[in-house]
């Protein structure tokens, strides 16, 4: 099983949306292994988007991240990363197809509600920024076996 962090960003939580993002990845069967709300700091934020550093909106995304906490998700299944980024639809919400989440409940380029590592090795990374180890759960779900064939998920 692969691993995959979102973040729910705070026009998700201004609008009282929260739950309603995580339905979206909930009802697709992720497992969620770690869930916690985070306010980003200065640090946090200019870590976490040090591959934008040079773009001229970097100032806006980080000042737009800092406003509200997040939720963070490490979020677990088959393909995860890649059926996650499904989930969320393109980054422009205007773009976005309906059914995503983005395309459901976004407003904008920014103001797109969530975050989605875009690898693997970027989830790797991603997840250790916003999780201690003590914070992720490794556990059977009970229902697994509706979920995915066996040879899936051996």
């Amino acid at each position: 099983m692969e691993r995959t962090l979102i973040l729910i960003k705070p026009d998700a939580i201004a609008r009282g949306l929260a739950g309603r993002v995580l339905s979206y990845f909930e009802a697709k069967g992720l497992k969620i292994a770690g869930i916690k709300m985070v306010q980003l700091d200065e640090a946090l934020l200019k870590e976490h988007y040090a591959h934008l550093a040079d773009k001229p909106f970097f100032p806006d995304i980080c000042e737009f991240m800092g406003r509200l906490p997040v939720i963070a998700l490490c979020l677990e299944g088959l393909e995860a990363v890649e059926v996650c980024r499904r989930l969320c639809g393109v980054t422009n919400s205007r773009q976005a197809a309906p059914g995503t989440i983005r395309g459901d409940l976004g407003l904008s380029m920014q103001a797109n509600l969530v975050h989605a590592s875009d690898s693997v090795e970027t989830a790797r990374v991603e997840i250790a920024r916003f999780f201690r180890e003590d914070e992720l759960f490794d556990y059977q779900p009970p229902l697994l076996a509706y979920q995915y064939a066996r040879d899936e998920r051996e």
